[in-house]
């Protein structure tokens, strides 16, 4: 019976190298494609903005008092210069390497400034602007998370006018108007964080020409409220901003 029991062992032990030998090969199996995300600017943002303008301003007069002047008479040109601060809000999508977009921007302003009335000795003209917006459309083109934009559509601007004694500041008559016009602009923007972007921006606003109304002020010429004349301005803007945004949607993450 030993002898039985150890010709099998042998037998098993000489046989079980064979066996495996006919086991088929383990399948190789090809590691998954490594796939790379691709930012994408689509979505909603909200932001901030700031910076600095510039108004340029020339004045025609009318009439004065009720003395009709034909053609009108220039009163002379300034530059209303000054910060500006304000918040955009808008959506964007991206078709490629193509991104297009619509926004609203308001942003108060504080543009100042004046010059000596050519028409008329002893008194300066001075315009002030404290607010304005703008409602544009946008295409650009991306460079991963970099985007260079090109934008136009509507602008509209809030305009303060005065007349004011250059001897003793006071005013002699003043109007008031908000302009509708156009704009043009170009940006440049950077995603620096997972949904943040920071810009460049700088617009130009065509107003146009305008006839606005002028109304005594304290009664220092004549009767405080009552109509001193008409006046023909033409107003372009020039801005430079700094823009923050905010963003939901599109992916913001990668970096290659």
């Amino acid at each position: 019976m030993k002898n039985v029991l150890m010709g099998a062992v042998a037998l098993i032990a000489l046989t079980a190298p064979a066996s495996s030998a006919d086991l088929p090969a383990r399948p190789y199996s090809k590691a998954p494609p490594i796939v790379i995300p691709i930012f994408d600017w689509t979505g909603f943002y909200i932001g901030i903005n700031g910076g600095g303008g510039s108004a340029h301003q020339c004045w025609d007069v009318i009439n004065a008092a009720g003395l009709v002047f034909s053609p009108p008479r220039g009163m002379g040109c300034h530059n209303a210069t000054g910060g500006t601060f304000g918040g955009q809000i808008g959506y964007r999508w991206q078709i490629a390497n193509s991104v297009f977009g619509l926004e609203a921007q308001g942003n108060w302003a504080g543009f100042r400034g004046s010059n000596a009335n050519l028409a008329f000795v002893g008194v300066q003209d001075g315009t002030k602007i404290d607010a304005f917006g703008l409602f544009t459309g946008q295409v650009g083109y991306a460079w991963n998370n970099v985007l260079l934009y090109v934008k136009g559509g509507a602008a509209v601007v809030r305009d303060k006018y005065r007349v004011f004694d250059f001897a003793t500041g006071l005013n002699v008559d003043n109007g008031s108007e908000t302009r509708w016009g156009g704009s043009v602009g170009t940006g440049l923007e950077f995603d620096f964080a997972p949904n943040w972007s920071l810009g460049l921006e700088y617009d130009h606003l065509f107003m146009g020409h305008r006839d606005v109304d002028f109304f005594f002020s304290t009664g220092f010429v004549g009767p405080a409220g009552g109509r001193a004349g008409t006046a023909r301005i033409g107003q372009d803007v020039d801005i430079g901003l700094v823009r923050v945004n905010y963003r939901w949607g599109g992916a913001g993450a990668a970096r290659y």
